[in-house]
């Protein structure tokens, strides 16, 4: 029974799918465990294409033409787009994240404070 086979069976026995993560770094891992050659990945045309169009992108914003306020907007539009994509944390994540970022700030702080406070005294011992 194949690896895949494996990951569709249920316990009892039932062939229903089961909702896996399919990224290109699994069916790159599962390809390359598979294959004993090393292959080289080629990039595909759509890819070649986009690398050209971005370079015709960056010949024509190097003149230093075009509308600055053009610019702006597309730049913000890309940001917002971003942002969407962006997985926010709860708040009690947020209050967890914040708590141990002060606890490790404090924790930080009282120990420069102490080696400070040491040499202070080491010094004033050693040269009185």
């Amino acid at each position: 029974m194949s690896d895949d086979e494996r990951d569709t069976r249920h316990e009892d026995g039932d062939d229903t799918a089961v909702a896996r993560p399919s990224g290109k770094r699994s069916a790159r891992r599962s390809r390359a465990a598979s294959s004993s050659v090393a292959t080289i990945d080629r990039p595909s045309d759509a890819a070649k294409a986009t690398t050209k169009q971005s370079g015709k992108d960056k010949k024509a914003g190097k003149g230093g033409r075009g509308n600055p306020f053009k610019s702006l907007m597309k730049f913000l539009k890309e940001v917002i787009a971003e942002l969407r994509k962006v997985i926010w944390p709860n708040r009690k994540q947020m209050v967890t994240y914040t708590s141990v970022v002060l606890v490790f700030v404090i924790f930080v702080i009282a120990y420069i404070s102490g080696l400070d406070l040491a040499f202070i005294k080491g010094v004033n011992w050693l040269f009185g």
